[in-house]
């Protein structure tokens, strides 16, 4: 039998990506996979609409299938926040023995906790309570092909020592076109800097690019993760809220003596920045925070940190947001995240 995976996907107010993203999901030819989906306190109606979709009463269209009303009704196992953080499953069993497809676990959080602290409560259930062998982290706003993870976990077992696998990942939508590829696993990142970058990124889908290849980090867009793994990490680091979790991650596995790889047959569209936006007040804040927490943490030299940040990364911004573009506002929220990476110590 193959390995068993828990998909956990998060939702945030996002309940019409996040059907699409379902749709596609219980069509995959992977044998052996649960359906986990966190709700992080949302203040819309996305429990409602998720429900309503399980009972057959949304349909969801996509340029990348047909809606399907075959696996409808999809039963709904509802559990709280604080029964999942005591592995209270009474209904586990159950749960358990239905078809991948007839089934979806909703996880209800009381609030929202980030992408970090909403992933931790879904993995650590996954582990725990479900005994899961591999927890794949989806994002919500995402389209998945049939085969994406079948090539994943194919990936995974070809060696102990590959502790995290990530896939090809395209934009849903480029300029009319859906093979320009945003990443490819992840990417590579720079210790010194904290900077990140893409494999792949804006370029046109070919056959070099469907080779297995090691990464610097995985993304948390799409991100299969060993049961060992992350029993040593204990999840996310929840300081980060967002932005950097995934990379911090993926360094520490690496710091293990464990692999990151992206299964390069392995394909998925992605929906950029559908949550947070891209150059939002909130997305420069916190990634400029998280980008000195993230050099502090895993560089180690606070003078190289203090001498890069003041002397290049701050003077750099200036420019940037206050005579380049003129935006005095943005300036303004990257210089509190800057303030609060340099100043405010984490939990």
């Amino acid at each position: 039998m193959n390995p068993q995976v828990s998909i956990i996907i998060l939702n945030w107010n996002g309940w019409e990506d996040t059907l699409e993203c379902l749709e596609s999901l219980y069509r995959i030819n992977y044998s052996n996979y649960n359906v986990v989906l966190i709700d992080n306190g949302s203040k819309d109606d996305s429990i409602e609409k998720i429900n309503e979709y399980c009972d057959g009463k949304i349909e969801v269209n996509s340029k990348f299938f047909k809606y399907s009303s075959e696996n409808k009704p999809i039963q709904v196992f509802e559990i709280s926040e604080n029964d999942t953080r005591n592995n209270n499953f009474s209904k586990k069993e159950e749960f358990l023995n239905l078809k991948n497809d007839k089934k979806l676990l909703l996880i209800k959080n009381e609030d929202n906790y980030g992408f970090a602290g909403g992933n931790n409560v879904g993995m650590k259930f996954a582990i725990e309570c479900l005994n899961s062998d591999y927890v794949l982290l989806l994002n919500n706003d995402t389209v998945v092909d049939e085969n994406f993870l079948t090539e994943m976990v194919k990936v995974s077992e070809t060696d102990e020592k590959i502790g995290i696998v990530g896939s090809k990942i395209y934009y849903y939508d480029f300029k009319g076109k859906d093979n320009i590829i945003w990443g490819l696993g992840g990417g590579g990142v720079n210790l010194k800097t904290g900077k990140t970058w893409h494999y792949g990124l804006k370029k046109q889908d070919r056959d070099i690019f469907s080779k297995d290849i090691e990464c610097g980090y995985i993304t948390g867009c799409s991100m299969l993760i060993k049961n060992e793994v992350l029993k040593k990490l204990n999840g996310f680091d929840e300081d980060y809220f967002c932005y950097y979790e995934d990379t911090d991650l993926s360094v520490r596995a690496k710091k293990l003596g464990y692999k990151l790889m992206c299964a390069g047959n392995s394909k998925l569209w992605h929906k950029v920045s559908a949550s947070s936006g891209e150059l939002s007040p909130f997305s420069i804040f916190i990634g400029t925070r998280n980008n000195i927490w993230f050099v502090k943490k895993n560089y180690g030299s606070i003078f190289y940190c203090l001498i890069y940040l003041l002397t290049y990364k701050l003077a750099r911004r200036t420019i940037n947001f206050l005579i380049l573009n003129q935006k005095p506002k943005l300036f303004l929220d990257y210089f509190k995240g800057f303030y609060d990476g340099l100043m405010v110590k984490p939990r």
